[in-house]
């Protein structure tokens, strides 16, 4: 299980703010030496968190045995090849309103193979209109917990090796 991710922003503190609604939960300054960098806490029993840091922080490893992560400034990409799936106990017209407000892109798209009917829906919730955070309302959820699991995918996977 994940517990908490860490995602770029060119304002930490109002995507937290966001994200911290979206979960229903709270946000506040991320604690230790990574200036300007904030967390969105759901306050769920897993210990769920979005940390979000400046888009120009770049988290490298640390190079003696007393440092465990340093921060060094970096040019900010265009574009990230990483996105999350957040469960939130919103419904559909809530995700939307907090988007709309927001101005990002938010919209129901669905998953699944191309040319296929989805296998389940989830929003496309571009924050800051640059990072895609995948975002699954109560009813979104079962579906997609049911795809993603061994035995479907097993079969799923085996029906394309046999075509």
């Amino acid at each position: 299980m994940i517990h908490h991710v860490s995602i770029p922003a060119r304002d930490p503190k109002h995507v937290a703010d966001v994200l911290a609604e979206l979960m229903n939960g709270r946000a506040y300054p991320f604690p230790g030496n990574i200036a300007s960098s904030f967390m969105a806490v759901s306050g769920d029993a897993h210990g769920t968190m979005i940390e979000v840091y400046p888009e120009t922080l770049a988290l490298t490893r640390g190079t003696a045995d007393d440092e465990q992560v340093k921060a060094t400034l970096v040019e900010a990409p265009a574009a990230y090849p990483f996105h999350v799936l957040l469960s939130v106990s919103l419904d559909r017209e809530a995700v939307q309103r907090i988007g709309d407000r927001e101005g990002w892109r938010t919209k129901v798209f669905g998953r699944g193979a191309p040319g296929k009917p989805p296998v389940f829906h989830i929003f496309e919730f571009w924050v800051e209109d640059r990072f895609m955070l995948e975002v699954a309302t109560p009813d979104m959820l079962a579906a997609y917990a049911e795809t993603i699991q061994p035995a479907r995918l097993d079969a799923l996977f085996a029906q394309r090796a046999a075509a």
